[in-house]
């Protein structure tokens, strides 16, 4: 099929690339921040993080609800593409169930982390919710 034809055919049924799916609206002054650990801090044994937020409601992943969403927590990673899906990976964790916390068994060392708060499909939203990242030692 001719380029001309599939772009015709793309337009008329309305399709479009996943990448292009609009993105939920955040509240302006929707904020998600780290209630622990602090910044700088250093740790002995599991790292217990726990997730705060204001402007906004936590819901379960798969439901659909205006200003709501959940948590996902990258460890140690860049910020991901803010138009798809966060990925899930162990740099990437999704607390779909409404989690406001974790529990980490992180290797000794250096660790960034940083809250970015996704809608029901784990999508970031506009603007995005994020956190600053932070630093922590384990010991």
């Amino acid at each position: 099929m001719p380029m001309r034809a599939v772009a015709l055919f793309v337009a008329v049924m309305g399709i479009v690339p996943v990448s292009a799916v609009a993105r939920m609206q955040a509240p302006g002054d929707a904020k998600v921040y780290f209630i622990a650990p602090k910044n700088g801090e250093i740790i002995r044994g599991p790292v217990v993080v726990r997730f705060g937020l204001v402007g906004m409601l936590v819901a379960n992943a798969g439901i659909e609800k205006e200003n709501a969403g959940h948590h996902h927590l990258l460890i140690d990673t860049g910020l991901p593409k803010m138009d798809e899906e966060i990925p899930s990976d162990p740099k990437h964790l999704h607390f779909g169930e409404g989690e406001t916390q974790a529990t980490l068994r992180l290797p000794r060392g250096r660790h960034t982390l940083q809250l970015l708060f996704g809608d029901w499909t784990g999508v970031p939203h506009n603007p995005a919710v994020m956190s600053e990242p932070i630093t922590i030692t384990v010991q």
